[in-house]
């Protein structure tokens, strides 16, 4: 075993010590096995070097786990699929509205409603029980762009107009969610302001990962089956979820796909949603 720590660089450049806990961690999310995450760690333990990036750590384990099973790969890339939502925020805006509609809530993407002083186009409002919900998305491209005070300052100015014009005073939230963090400087801003913020990893254990997970509701983009072309034309179609594909697999004819591939698509699909083949 390695006694010395090695140093590694994450995609903000900043170097620290490489954790094996951490990297168990998550790999333990792809659903495999213990045996097959052991096995795993250390051939990758044998090819560290101090200077080695995050993102080539991360390229070994994820070709590993395909060896492996193609679902664990595609669970395991999660975080990087929701980057690929992008480069527009619409498509990460649709997919946070459907892990609420999953929720029990009502939501409706890109509503225009009045402020005291201006309108504002919002880009989800959700309903449930008495409680209305507006919630701005902050979808950030560049994976060491966090969320910082200035996010929430001024999604918070927005909410203030929007409860500024209410004639009739109902329970109202404002929100803010991103697929990547918010520093310690916006968290503290959003709760002395008394916004819900929701980011990759926050708040804990009830995270965007963790509420994924959960719910199984997994991006297209997952899929390590789907070209890049052939998810592009899904998002343009409002197919964000894989579990549309379920139901509504004849996107995929659309697409020219053969029967074979096809079916080894929706496989793959099923083992990502449900942890089973079709």
């Amino acid at each position: 075993m390695k006694t010395t720590p090695i140093r590694v660089f994450k995609a903000s450049g900043q170097a620290v010590d490489f954790s094996m806990d951490k990297l168990r961690t998550s790999l333990s999310y792809s659903g495999a096995s213990s045996k097959e995450i052991q096995q795993i760690l250390e051939r990758i333990e044998n090819e560290l070097y101090s200077g080695i990036s995050t993102a080539e750590i991360y390229n070994r384990a994820f070709s590993l786990l395909k060896q492996k099973k193609s679902s664990y790969a595609s669970k395991y890339k999660l975080k990087k699929a929701i980057y690929e939502l992008g480069p527009t925020g619409f498509p990460f805006e649709r997919f946070i509205a459907a892990i609420l509609k999953a929720s029990d809530y009502s939501a409706a993407v890109g509503q225009m409603v009045m402020g005291r002083c201006v309108d504002h186009e919002v880009d989800i409002i959700a309903k449930k029980s008495d409680t209305t919900a507006y919630i701005e998305c902050k979808f950030h491209n560049d994976k060491g762009n966090n969320c910082d005070v200035k996010i929430p300052l001024y999604i918070h100015s927005i909410y203030r107009d929007i409860i500024a014009a209410k004639k009739n005073k109902t329970t109202t939230e404002g929100w803010v969610v991103t697929n990547t963090r918010f520093t310690k400087d916006a968290i503290q801003y959003g709760r002395c302001a008394q916004l819900y913020l929701l980011s990759w990893d926050y708040p804990a254990q009830h995270g965007l990962k963790d509420r994924i997970d959960k719910l199984g509701l997994y991006p297209v983009t997952v899929s390590t089956l789907l070209t890049q072309r052939e998810k592009d034309f899904l998002l343009s179609r409002d197919i964000v979820l894989c579990r549309q594909l379920i139901g509504d697999s004849f996107y995929l004819d659309h697409l020219g796909i053969g029967s074979k591939r096809k079916a080894r698509i929706i496989n793959e699909i099923n083992m990502i949603c449900n942890g089973k083949d079709s």
